[in-house]
C-alpha cells in the first residue's frame, strides 16, 4: 500500500512517542482514533510493514491491534525520524522515585520502620502462628468416614457399611 511520507512520519513519530500503539479492526474507518489526519487503514498496513521486518510486536484482541515497539525498531526509528539517542518514549523511561517517604505514621501501619512490609496484624492472626490455638484442637478420629447421600450421582446407591 502507498502511504505518503507525511503520514509514514505522523505514524511513525505516534509509535515512538509512546512505544505501543492501538489501531481498531476496522479498515474503512476514515480516520485513526489518535491520528486524525490518518486513515485507520494506513496505519495497520504500516504496522504490519514494522512487525514483518520485526521492529514491532502485534497483539490482537478484541478486535484491537496492540502494536509493542522492539529494541530494533526502537534504533530503525530513531535513524528513520533522525532523534539523539537520549530521547527514548514513553515506556521506556523509569517512573521518577519519590525523594523522602510518604510523612504520618506509615510505620506505625506496616509493622516497622526497618523497611519490610509486614501484613497488618489482624483477628486471624492466630491461624498463621504454628503454636496459637492448637492445645485442645485435633482433627477427626480414624474412624470418622462422612457419608454423602441423596444428592447428586449415586443418589440411589445403598450406603457402604
Amino acid at each position: 500500500m502507498i502511504i505518503t511520507k507525511e503520514n509514514r512520519r505522523t505514524i511513525y513519530e505516534a509509535l515512538f512517542k509512546e512505544g505501543v500503539l492501538v489501531a481498531p479492526k476496522d479498515f474503512n474507518r476514515p480516520a485513526h482514533p489518535d491520528m486524525p489526519t490518518v486513515r485507520n487503514l494506513e496505519v495497520v498496513k504500516a504496522m504490519q510493514s514494522l512487525t514483518s521486518r520485526g521492529f514491532v510486536k502485534t497483539q490482537f484482541s478484541w478486535q484491537w491491534y496492540y502494536y509493542t515497539l522492539t529494541d530494533e525498531g526502537l534504533a530503525y526509528l530513531r535513524e528513520y525520524l533522525h532523534l539523539p539517542s537520549e530521547i527514548v518514549p514513553q515506556t521506556h523511561l523509569k517512573p521518577a522515585r519519590p525523594a523522602t517517604r510518604p510523612a504520618g505514621g506509615a510505620g506505625a501501619r506496616t509493622g516497622g520502620g526497618d523497611g519490610a512490609y509486614r501484613a497488618p496484624r489482624g483477628d486471624r492472626e492466630y491461624r498463621r502462628r504454628d503454636d496459637a490455638g492448637a492445645e485442645g484442637k485435633e482433627g477427626a478420629g480414624a474412624e470418622y468416614r462422612p457419608r454423602f447421600g441423596g444428592v447428586g450421582r449415586g443418589a440411589g446407591a445403598p450406603p457402604a457399611s
